[in-house]
């Protein structure tokens, strides 16, 4: 979503989209995480001692399987909005119980709605959603800020780190770009070494522009894709390893007026998920590695009710078996068989997200936990994961955290 401003094109922020989305007129006035002026809002849960998030960074790398003790989690926030948070939120969690302490923000970062850490698990990188859109990173071992780098675009959403660890990309969802920052031995950033704006095809029905909302790189390394709701088109670029720059190799089309969102990749490598925002309906793609083409398949259900839904992002386990999506407007996540080795999706139901507005989810590092970050009731809902079953089962009250949209676990 954006900061208070609005977008150059067609006079929208990314706040207003969503909020608009929503059926609300402006967003809610929200507590501060811990307040207990609403007895309805879910509380934090006791504190407990535990060691600062930063001094278990560097065990993110731990094998999966085998977690021990607190584990650092970060949360994205808007700072721009009333009721919104001071920075980028900071809480562990106990990977066994999935109960999470709070912890002090880092502050000085500016609208930090998604976050992505360096596959070092050294340095956080934050996007600052704002009309002139920045990239930041954060330093873990003393929460040292080492800068930020302009996009070049416009609320930047999306942000995700190549796994060789050289590169930051990043999606604008206002300016409808995706840029590639160079990352420096110390995890700083330095300046901009490539911008794309999607200018074909046309957007979509109901869409002034381009919207990039999502920059990642594929399973085998070979392309990175960029997934635009605006032109109901996901990109597949090449990018040059050695100068940072992108050239397209690709286009997959939509159908119109879907709005595609988020994609998510099969560990197979062959397959891929699209969650579709406008039309409430996920896909089925192939994909082929040589060429980074992308083929687009019929849409299928979200398993919403008959209100507005939003469908936001998609996941998958990591032994392929189940993937889940966020529902936001139904308030639930869908929970999917993945079958014929990837090439199909079966809707098992849905659970509850105890929460409203499930704008982003992800799973700790050992796939034990699923959290969902709850934009509209300012919480982090965190579920226990049943790898064989594929069920999902709430791991206690909800967290309270201002204008939760982006929960990342380490």
């Amino acid at each position: 979503m954006g900061s208070g401003t609005e977008a150059s094109h067609g006079g929208w922020s990314r706040r207003r989209f969503v909020t608009l989305l929503g059926g609300a007129a402006a967003l809610p006035v929200l507590p501060a995480c811990g307040s207990s002026s609403d007895p309805n809002t879910p509380q934090p849960q006791e504190a407990a001692t535990s060691p600062r998030p930063e001094d278990t960074a560097s065990a993110s790398q731990s094998p999966p399987g085998a977690p021990s003790g607190p584990r650092p989690l970060y949360i994205g926030t808007y700072t721009s909005i009333e009721g919104g948070g001071t920075g980028i939120g900071v809480a562990t969690y106990d990977p066994g119980t999935g109960r999470i302490t709070g912890g002090d923000p880092v502050t000085g970062v500016a609208d930090p709605s998604y976050l992505a850490v360096h596959p070092n698990g050294r340095t956080l990188y934050a996007v600052n959603e704002r009309e002139q859109g920045t990239v930041t990173a954060v330093r873990l071992a003393d929460r040292k800020i080492l800068g930020s780098r302009p996009t070049g675009g416009a609320h930047p959403c999306h942000l995700s780190v190549h796994p060789s660890g050289r590169w930051l990309l990043s999606a604008d969802y206002g300016s409808g770009s995706v840029a590639v920052h160079p990352i420096e031995a110390s995890g700083g950033l330095g300046e901009r070494t490539d911008k794309v704006t999607h200018s074909t095809p046309s957007p979509g029905p109901g869409q002034e522009g381009p919207h990039a909302h999502q920059f990642i790189t594929s399973p085998d390394g070979g392309h990175v894709l960029a997934v635009d709701l605006g032109t109901d088109t996901v990109y597949t670029y090449r990018l040059d390893d050695k100068a940072g720059t992108l050239t397209e190799a690709a286009q997959a089309h939509t159908r119109p007026g879907a709005g595609p969102r988020h994609l998510t990749f099969h560990p197979g490598g062959r397959y891929a998920y699209l969650a579709n925002e406008t039309d409430d309906t996920v896909a089925v793609c192939s994909y082929d590695p040589p060429s980074g083409r992308l083929t687009i398949g019929e849409p299928q259900s979200t398993g919403s009710g008959k209100g507005t839904n939003y469908p936001a992002q998609i996941l998958v386990t990591s032994n392929g078996a189940y993937a889940f999506l966020a529902n936001r407007g139904d308030n639930s996540i869908a929970r999917y068989a993945v079958e014929r080795d990837g090439a199909r999706l079966r809707l098992l139901g849905t659970v509850p997200v105890e929460g409203d507005f499930p704008r982003q989810i992800a799973f700790s590092p050992d796939g034990g936990l699923l959290f969902a970050a709850n934009q509209k009731s300012s919480t982090v809902s965190v579920f226990h994961v049943d790898t064989g079953s594929g069920a999902l089962r709430p791991a206690g009250k909800p967290f309270a955290s201002p204008v939760a949209v982006c929960a990342l676990p380490l």
